[in-house]
């Protein structure tokens, strides 16, 4: 992404990770259509953009993330009024901490549907659209938690793999389509989500920090975005030990 002024697609904009990526992505100068299904918050986003009087524009647009059709209609409407959309950030996400004490499957599916699904059907969306133009950029926000199995995060940590697995599959698939494809990493940032931890959150960040460290990752062109830089090397350091030497280091980590 460059100093250009941008059409960005950004979803799970209304709080968070994403809310604060609106804002910055807004006071560089980019349009960004921001997504969510609660669309008061986002009401609210667009007029904080405009009191504080910044160089971009937030568009609110209401959509499900869990609704592949509601997707199809989303683009579409989009690019006919506004144009054709240079960046999509697949942001939109769930966590829940999972203990495996009454395991609950309907809380797995409904976080893969949120955090997995709703980036195929963003995918699936936009990908026909910027491999005919032969240029577009997307970036799919993970986590480290996708890195390597963690406590009580099963159903978390399984849609974030997914997503890095995924992006990792695209990335080479799309290059020579002119399509850049990027995978977001954050550790633990200060989020309404992250609240519901019950533990000291290591090398925890506000979500104004986690913006800034994920703009300048789009604007670096590099594959994977993470950050904090010591934490995500430590778990990618982990994840090469011996699985019993692993197990005995992160099984207390929660």
């Amino acid at each position: 992404m460059t100093a250009t002024t941008k059409t960005i697609w950004l979803s799970g904009a209304s709080s968070g990770i994403g809310r604060a990526l609106a804002l910055e992505l807004c006071s560089a100068g980019h349009r960004v259509i921001a997504c969510a299904r609660r669309h008061s918050l986002l009401a609210d986003l667009a007029l904080e953009a405009e009191t504080k009087s910044l160089t971009g524009k937030i568009i609110p647009y209401a959509l499900d993330v869990t609704d592949r059709t509601a997707h199809q209609d989303c683009i579409a409407e989009l690019e006919r009024d506004i144009g054709p959309i240079d960046l999509v950030i697949c942001n939109a996400g769930y966590y829940q901490p999972t203990p495996v004490e009454n395991y609950d499957a309907a809380v797995v599916l409904n976080m893969m549907d949120i955090n997995f699904n709703s980036v195929i059907y963003m995918l699936e969306a936009i990908l026909p659209r910027m491999r005919k133009r032969g240029t577009g950029q997307v970036a799919i926000v993970a986590s480290v938690a996708g890195y390597s199995g963690l406590p009580n995060a099963s159903a978390y940590g399984a849609s974030k793999a997914a997503l890095i697995n995924l992006a990792e599959s695209l990335h080479m698939d799309l290059a020579r389509a002119g399509v850049l494809v990027q995978v977001i990493n954050p550790g633990f940032v200060q989020t309404p989500l992250t609240e519901q931890n019950k533990f000291k959150m290591p090398f925890l960040i506000p979500a104004e920090t986690a913006a800034k460290h994920i703009v300048r990752g789009l604007n670096s062109g590099k594959f994977e975005i993470c950050f904090p830089k010591s934490f995500a090397w430590l778990l990618k350091f982990l994840r090469l030990l011996p699985y019993a030497l692993y197990f005995r280091l992160v099984r207390n980590f929660s």
